[in-house]
This record gives C-alpha cells, sequence and structure tokens, in this order.
C-alpha cells in the first residue's frame, strides 16, 4: 500500500467527465460522471488497490459532492459507493435526486455513444 506524503486532492476534468483523485502527483482513483441538464449522474467510483484503505473515495465522493452543490447542480447517485456514501451522510440530501428508469435509460444511452478515453 502506497503512503502518501502530500495531502490528496481532487480536480474536476470536465472533458473527462470524472473528478480524480491525486496522491504525489499521481491519479489514486476517479469518480466518473455525465451531465443531465442540471443533475450530474455518478456511475462510477474506483480507487487504485496500491492506495486502497485511505479513506480516498470518501474524501473524492465528499469533494465532488461539494462541486456539485457549488455549481448549483444536482447528484444522482447511480453509482453503489456514492448511493452508501449518501445514505451515510445526509448534508446532501437537499441536492440528491433519485434514480429514476428515465434516468438509467438515459445513462445506458450516453455510455453506449460514449468512446471510452484511455485513462
Amino acid at each position: 500500500m502506497t503512503q502518501p506524503s502530500a495531502a490528496p486532492t481532487v480536480e474536476r476534468v470536465d472533458e473527462r467527465h470524472r473528478y480524480v483523485i491525486l496522491v504525489d502527483g499521481k491519479r489514486a482513483g476517479l469518480t466518473a460522471y455525465r451531465d443531465r441538464g442540471e443533475q450530474r449522474v455518478f456511475f462510477h467510483t474506483e480507487i487504485d488497490e496500491a492506495f486502497a484503505g485511505q479513506g480516498l473515495a470518501a474524501r473524492l465522493i465528499q469533494e465532488a459532492l461539494t462541486d456539485v452543490r457549488a455549481s448549483g447542480k444536482r447528484v444522482v447517485p447511480v453509482c453503489p459507493y456514492v448511493a452508501k456514501y449518501l445514505t451515510r451522510h445526509g448534508e446532501c440530501d437537499d441536492i440528491t435526486d433519485p434514480v429514476t428508469p428515465e434516468v438509467q435509460e438515459w445513462l445506458e444511452s450516453e455510455l453506449r455513444s460514449w468512446p471510452r478515453p484511455p485513462a
């Protein structure tokens, strides 16, 4: 397991539709989203095994949600990790929308036409 020497940082990378968490300048993980009007639909979160167990996923999601709030958007937690985080941290209840069949169908359509960029 890699031990960070500097505080992790989170960056939003709009052209790749994701937030990344960096440790010592290296990408340690990401959470991917697509925007649907005023909703930011989170659909995938991952942390590299080398950085597991350091609380980086929680920090990543916390900072991503803070950014969503600041941007005036709402959260739709399709990603199981984001959904679990939200159930444990009620401070974003006021900006969270439910995952509906319409959102799921829209997301599937978006991802079918989405060329996956290299990591």
